[in-house]
């Protein structure tokens, strides 16, 4: 009798590629990953849940850290990780520190300082910038003449002995709020001064009208602002422009 083989189905078909096509198999990389990166310049980016600081959705949080203690460090990145989605640079001293903040713009500043003193609280504020971003300080000890120097310096938050990592995210949260609540004051506050000198300006320029054309102060405005609109300018311009020319006449 004649056995004739069978070939046993296989439990799944494999494709393969033609011999002429080149395939590279996708391997997931379960290399570790470096837990303690280099020191004093860190950059990195850690997922988190933080507050928006009138910046884009899309846009992650940027934070920067200055600290020379990599053991510190490392806390306040820990106690970051679980707040939102950050990318946090650390840097390790003060040097050239106005110059790296510009490149790193970053939008929010930590510092950890032990010993502070009034001329290194107004330094780092000017370098970090604290009118343009939170600047959140932590230092070991301090009185009232260094307090009152750090409000001065406008430091959005200034925590004594206070370094802890659950302590993080709520100092961050409430130096955010604070700088965006002072912000919208200091832009009222600007808004107001702008609108008043305009207005004087516009004052002067009408008395200038009446003098020379004898109108009244009516007539004078009404001339200012047609003026401004067949020129496309505003009032205030037109009347900056005619104070100006005054003063050079005389």
């Amino acid at each position: 009798m004649q056995i004739t083989p069978r070939l046993l189905p296989l439990p799944h078909r494999v494709k393969t590629a033609p011999k002429n096509h080149a395939t590279r198999p996708f391997l997931p990389d379960f290399r570790p990953q470096p837990r303690n990166p280099p020191h004093p310049y860190l950059a990195l980016s850690v997922p988190s849940r933080a507050p928006c600081l009138h910046r884009d959705m899309a846009q992650k949080l940027r934070i920067t850290i200055l600290e020379s203690d990599p053991e510190r460090a490392r806390m306040i990145v820990d106690g970051l990780c679980d707040a939102g989605d950050f990318t946090i640079t650390i840097l390790g001293n003060e040097t050239s520190l106005n110059q790296r903040l510009s490149e790193l713009d970053p939008h929010v500043v930590l510092v950890d300082i032990a010993n502070p003193s009034r001329d290194t609280l107004e330094s780092l504020s000017l370098a970090s910038g604290a009118n343009k971003r939170p600047v959140a300080m932590f230092v070991d000890r301090s009185d009232p003449e260094l307090t009152k120097a750090a409000i001065d310096a406008g430091l959005s938050a200034y925590v004594v002995d206070g370094l802890t990592k659950n302590r993080i995210k709520p100092i961050l949260d409430a130096a955010i709020a604070r700088f965006n609540m002072v912000s919208q004051i200091r832009n009222e506050r600007d808004a107001a001064k702008a609108a008043l000198a305009e207005r004087k300006t516009i004052d002067r320029a009408k008395g200038l009208l009446i003098a020379a054309k004898g109108i009244s102060e009516e007539e004078a405005y009404a001339l200012l602002r047609k003026t401004a609109m067949n020129q496309g300018r505003k009032t205030a311009d037109i009347a900056h422009a005619l104070v100006t020319a005054s003063e050079l006449l005389k």
